[in-house]
């Protein structure tokens, strides 16, 4: 047993930024050898205060304690010194450097005639990447990885580093099952050697899972530290957002109309789309249920004309269409909200006006005439419709928290009054009171009559909100859930394969 010792120690920590305070009356205490989670909605104060941890924002009042040292002007340079790292949901890796070389640049102490070493850094690199269960070469651009393998490599050069406090923004936001698996034994090998764990989730069984205590922000003030094990879910969803989330997931309120979308037998040999079929209604929410690989994003490509369909038949409304383009898909009134917003769903630097209308230039700005009061008209009916929370149409994608980024990626489609609404991983990475907010308008735009074809990877979520449940392996459907019917038991040993049977 790790003898009690704290590592780390935060009181009264407080930070604005303009007349924003973003950290009111922050404490916060890690032992060592402990998981402790940091709970928050997004905007409550975690990233501002893993950067306060981390030397990239000094506190305007507070102090802040490492393994007893009371520091003052802390840097980034002094954090790692200190043995401080930080692994963000997404990778901060040199993309044209090998594995290796990447690992190596983290290596503790490592002497200066070793820096140029490379078979050395190559055997510490395996040994780490090894010490993970990761099955990934040290002689591998980063830039060829995928976001999980590039996830894994910095928890490896966390612990090249010779970390004792290390930091974890949304890690498993990216990790397939057997990933995740992965990483939660990492997580207890480091919590077993000493380590201290700051672990930072909206997943809330991973917190019950790994945490030993669990500290809540709310506003920008610390609301609560308490043993992981003495809450149960609802106790910490009510800690979160300082009320009781009754229904994260609305009842249905729609009653299914004509058959917007129809497929028949549709194959695309460049996404691994094999002889789909399928339909939903308008008033429908038709949820895609299935593990990563299954063929469910690529299905959506192929419904958008990213990669078109090189078989089979799409209808809309009854009539044989041809999808060959992202501008086909939007004339004929298909909207695509894809799973990574950062990448492909918000512009980061663009305000929130000019990101709903991107859709919708040719009607807003007919013979490419400005007409900026009607854009900002428009920003402002979705702004107040979706309850995105932002200081005016003006205000950049990037002063958003996560949920309202996910909004702003919405209705830049609800702007184009599609008829049929494609979400892939719609609260993918957002806190329980945003998710909620996600759900609701989802729920409305059916009872609206707009048919829903929603991608998940949480199965409570395509449980509670879908219509129908269609389940699929190997790119093929293998399997649907009816209504009241559906069954968790039964969709995961279908996305498993087990005792499923191909949908023709």
């Amino acid at each position: 047993m790790i003898p009690l010792q704290t590592l780390l120690q935060l009181s009264g920590i407080k930070k604005s930024f303009g007349a924003v305070r973003a950290l009111k009356e922050v404490s916060f205490e890690l032992q060592a050898g402990e998981v402790h989670a940091l709970l928050g909605e997004n905007g409550a104060g975690k990233s501002t205060l893993i950067k306060v941890i981390t030397g990239a924002h000094l506190p305007d009042a507070g102090t802040l304690t490492v393994a007893g040292e009371e520091l003052h002007g802390l840097t980034p340079a002094r954090a790692r010194e200190l043995g401080i790292a930080c692994i963000y949901q997404q990778p901060a890796l040199f993309p044209d450097l090998t594995v290796a070389e990447n690992i190596g640049l983290r290596l503790k102490k490592l002497p200066s005639w070793k820096k140029n070493d490379h078979t050395a850094m190559r055997i510490r690199a395996t040994e780490l990447l090894r010490r993970i269960g990761a099955e990934i070469s040290a002689d591998a651009e980063v830039g060829t990885l995928s976001m999980p393998e590039q996830q894994l490599v910095e928890i490896a050069c966390a612990l090249g580093s010779g970390a004792r406090i290390v930091i974890m923004d949304e890690p498993t936001a990216s990790l397939t099952q057997k990933e995740q698996h992965l990483l939660f034994a990492v997580v207890r090998d480091l919590r077993d050697s000493g380590v201290g764990v700051v672990y930072i989730s909206h997943r809330l069984e991973e917190i019950f899972a790994l945490a030993d205590r669990v500290t809540v922000l709310r506003d920008g003030e610390s609301v609560g530290t308490n043993p992981a094990g003495a809450l149960t879910e609802s106790q910490l969803i009510e800690l979160m957002v300082g009320r009781e989330v009754a229904a994260i997931y609305p009842p249905s309120e729609s009653v299914p109309g004509a058959v917007v979308l129809e497929l028949k037998n549709v194959r695309c040999a460049a996404g691994g789309v094999r002889d789909v079929s399928m339909s939903v209604r308008a008033g429908e929410i038709v949820g895609l249920a299935g593990l990563v690989g299954a063929g469910r994003t690529e299905l959506a490509r192929v419904l958008f004309g990213i990669t078109p369909a090189d078989g089979g038949e799409i209808l809309l409304d009854g009539n044989v269409v041809n999808i060959s383009s992202p501008g086909d898909a939007i004339a004929r009134g298909i909207a695509y909200v894809p799973e990574d917003r950062r990448r492909h769903g918000v512009i980061l630097d663009m305000p929130i006006a000019h990101n709903i209308t991107l859709a919708i230039h040719r009607k807003i700005f007919p013979h490419h005439m400005l007409r900026a009061e009607a854009e900002r008209e428009l920003a402002e009916h979705m702004i107040r419709d979706l309850g995105i929370k932002a200081y005016g149409p003006e205000a950049p994608g990037a002063s958003l928290s996560g949920g309202n980024q996910q909004k702003v990626s919405l209705a830049r489609w609800l702007a184009a009054k599609p008829r049929l609404l494609i979400l892939d991983e719609p609260t993918q990475g957002v806190d329980v009171g945003a998710k909620s907010e996600i759900h609701k308008i989802i729920r409305g735009l059916a009872k609206e009559g707009l048919a829903v074809l929603m991608i998940s990877s949480d199965l409570p979520e395509v449980l509670g909100m879908s219509d129908r449940v269609a389940v699929m392996r190997g790119g093929r459907l293998v399997a649907w859930e009816e209504g009241a019917t559906t069954d968790a038991a039964r969709i995961m040993a279908a996305a498993l394969g087990q005792n499923s049977k191909e949908v023709a």
